[in-house]
């Protein structure tokens, strides 16, 4: 069974990311033997003086495919963690989403959209997770992370927002690879030009200081420039990740 688990508002200033937490849910599902898990994306939602969120308010979310009958000792052990391991004065969120069972992917991936650009409501949230047969609950302070869970739940399932947590490791960085080389990497689906070119195999790109994908329909694709310098012989250049702030 193919689920979606989001997560958000789970730290403060001095703690350890929400990210971070997302990955450790992540490592724990797989230690169990309960599921394997893809990349964890984060979304980035509106920032506004009528919310709070501690930093940048962003969701993390990602899928995990479990066995039949985990469902529901998932969603137990998921909110658990949150509330043993999320940090002091946070207000952390869940959404458990089916993809397969949902009444309306449509509508939750709106909601999602809806939430980069306006405040919404706890009460909104829930009543379309309820709407939509999904899994939203708070575990602790006021609960206000369910919001962002299920807005985070709603882009990545929509397949066109979101960063990659963390960033590409390779073997050396700093380095020129060509894109047949990068689409070995398991986190790289495609490589794309930002401005549209098309790229072939066997052509150069330089890796910049820690290079990062963006989910675009539904794939984890590396962006990539025009090279502004030719002296490495690469035509191409990965982003900087101020140039990824818009996905």
């Amino acid at each position: 069974m193919k689920i979606l688990i989001a997560i958000d508002d789970t730290d403060n200033l001095e703690s350890r990311g929400t990210g971070e937490i997302a990955s450790l849910i992540a490592e724990d599902l797989r230690q169990r033997g309960w599921g394997s898990c893809s990349f964890i994306t984060r979304h980035q939602l509106f920032v506004h003086p009528d919310i709070p969120y501690t930093s940048h308010n962003s969701a993390m979310c990602f899928f995990a495919d479990i066995g039949e009958g985990r469902l529901e000792p998932v969603i137990e052990l998921v909110g658990a963690f949150l509330e043993r391991e999320s940090a002091e004065g946070s207000d952390p969120g869940l959404c458990v989403a089916v993809p397969g069972a949902m009444a309306s992917a449509r509508e939750l991936s709106a909601f999602g959209r809806r939430a980069k650009q306006e405040v919404v409501t706890m009460e909104e949230a829930y009543q379309l997770a309820h709407r939509l047969g999904v899994h939203l609950s708070q575990h602790g302070g006021t609960g206000q992370g369910v919001i962002g869970a299920l807005a985070g739940a709603g882009l990545r399932l929509g397949g066109n927002d979101g960063r990659l947590k963390g960033s590409l490791e390779f073997a050396h960085p700093y380095r020129v690879l060509r894109v047949g080389e990068l689409l070995q990497h398991p986190l790289v689906d495609a490589v794309r030009c930002v401005a549209g070119g098309a790229l072939r195999e066997e052509d150069l790109v330089a890796i910049g200081e820690k290079p990062k994908t963006v989910l675009l329909d539904g794939a984890s694709v590396l962006l990539v420039s025009a090279a502004a310098e030719k002296g490495s012989g690469a035509c191409w250049q990965t982003l900087h990740r101020k140039q990824l702030r818009g996905y």
